[in-house]
C-alpha cells in the first residue's frame, strides 16, 4: 500500500497494491499493523458506514464533535465521488484549508481523516455505494457541520449545481465563519 500524506496535516491518501489475472482482482483493503505505522498514529475503528447514493447527491460537509469527534477511512465499492476533507482543527497550520479527491472503485483509492475535520462528497457516476470506517460511534447530538458551497471555502465541486441533490438538513447548514470564527 502507497501512503500519502496530503497537504492537510496529519490527512493521507492510502492506494492499496491490486493483484489482478484472468480471474480477476484481489486487495488488502485494511490492515491495522501496516495502516498505524504508515499514519503513525493507533486508531481503534469501531463502526463501519455504507451509503448508496444517485449521481448529484452531495451528502456534506459533516462531523462529529466532543467526546463523540471521529476519524475516518473512507472508500468508494462502486461508482464515483469527489470526496473532500475540510481541517478545522483551530490550532492546525492547515485550518480553514481543504482538499478535493476523486476517490472510485477503479482506482480504489481510500482517504484517512483524522478527528477535527469536516467531510463530504458528491456522487459523480449514476450510483455510488460507499464506506466508512469510523474510530467512535456516531452520537445524533454530536452533529455539526457546514454549507457545501460555503464562499470562505471556495470548494470546486466542478459539477453544475442546479443537478446536485442536498437533503433538507445539509441546505440549512451554517457557514464556515458562523461556526469557526
Amino acid at each position: 500500500m502507497t501512503v500519502t500524506e496530503t497537504k492537510l496535516k496529519g490527512c493521507f491518501l492510502l492506494e492499496p497494491v491490486v493483484f489482478e489475472d484472468n480471474r480477476g482482482s484481489f486487495m488488502e483493503s485494511f490492515n491495522k499493523e501496516e495502516f498505524e505505522k504508515a499514519i503513525g498514529l493507533k486508531v481503534q475503528f469501531v463502526q463501519d458506514n455504507q451509503s448508496f447514493s444517485k449521481k448529484g447527491v452531495v451528502r456534506a460537509l459533516h462531523r462529529q464533535t466532543g467526546a463523540h469527534e471521529q476519524a475516518k477511512l473512507v472508500r468508494v465499492l462502486s461508482g464515483k465521488v469527489l470526496d473532500v476533507a475540510v481541517d478545522v482543527r483551530k490550532s492546525s497550520s492547515t485550518f480553514g484549508q481543504h482538499i478535493a479527491i476523486e476517490l472510485s472503485s477503479e482506482n480504489r483509492r481510500q482517504l484517512f481523516m483524522p478527528k477535527g475535520f469536516l467531510h463530504g462528497f458528491l456522487a459523480l457516476s449514476d450510483t455510488v455505494e460507499f464506506f466508512y470506517k469510523c474510530d467512535c460511534h456516531y452520537v445524533k447530538g454530536s452533529e455539526e457541520g457546514v454549507i457545501y458551497n460555503d464562499p470562505s471555502l471556495n470548494i470546486d465541486w466542478n459539477f453544475p449545481e442546479e443537478q446536485m441533490l442536498l437533503s433538507e438538513k445539509d441546505r440549512q447548514l451554517p457557514t464556515f465563519k458562523q461556526l469557526y470564527q
